[in-house]
């Protein structure tokens, strides 16, 4: 499923709260997540463990590049995360763990998720999935005013994932 994201540094996650009231978002939570990266030779795959949602495997593809950008991602839902890690850890090499806390709102269809990354700091993404091809641009279009809204700098602008960042 394609979507249309956005990763940037935002240190005032309170300014953020502030906007998404003022844009009437829907409160969906604040979901604690643990991303386990395994080193896979294309693209990007994780165990996300959710607090909220329960246990994914994230197979994705994602080009490293500033501002709006499209992702292509599957949800695979799993019932035991524990011993489904261990067997991908035989499998595959486990790159990183991630662990974050993330309030998660909605803005008709753009999550917007205000994490706190540990080891890492505050940040924020923009979410805007969609179905067909022709509805890229639109959905692009929308991110776009989003980061207005938020006041968000060019210079926050992060091209890479957490597992990349928290290897720097």
């Amino acid at each position: 499923m394609p979507n249309i994201e956005i990763k940037a540094v935002y240190p005032n996650l309170e300014h953020a709260r502030e906007v998404c009231r003022r844009l009437n978002a829907k409160f969906i939570g604040v979901d604690r997540q643990v991303d386990t990266y395994f080193t896979v030779p294309k693209g990007r795959f994780k165990l996300r463990e959710s607090s909220l949602s329960g246990a994914f495997l994230i197979p994705y593809i994602r080009p490293n590049q500033e501002g709006p950008k499209k992702s292509d991602y599957g949800l695979i839902k799993i019932e035991n995360a524990e011993h489904i890690k261990t067997l991908l850890s035989q499998i595959f090499e486990i790159n990183l763990v991630v662990k974050k806390s993330r309030e998660i709102y909605l803005i008709d269809n753009v999550r917007v998720h205000l994490d706190d990354v540990d080891g890492l700091g505050h940040f924020f993404e923009f979410e805007a999935v969609y179905e067909e091809d022709s509805q890229r641009e639109n959905e692009e279009l929308k991110v776009r005013n989003l980061l207005l809204e938020f006041a968000i700098p060019e210079v926050a602008l992060q091209k890479t994932s957490y597992e990349q960042l928290a290897q720097l």
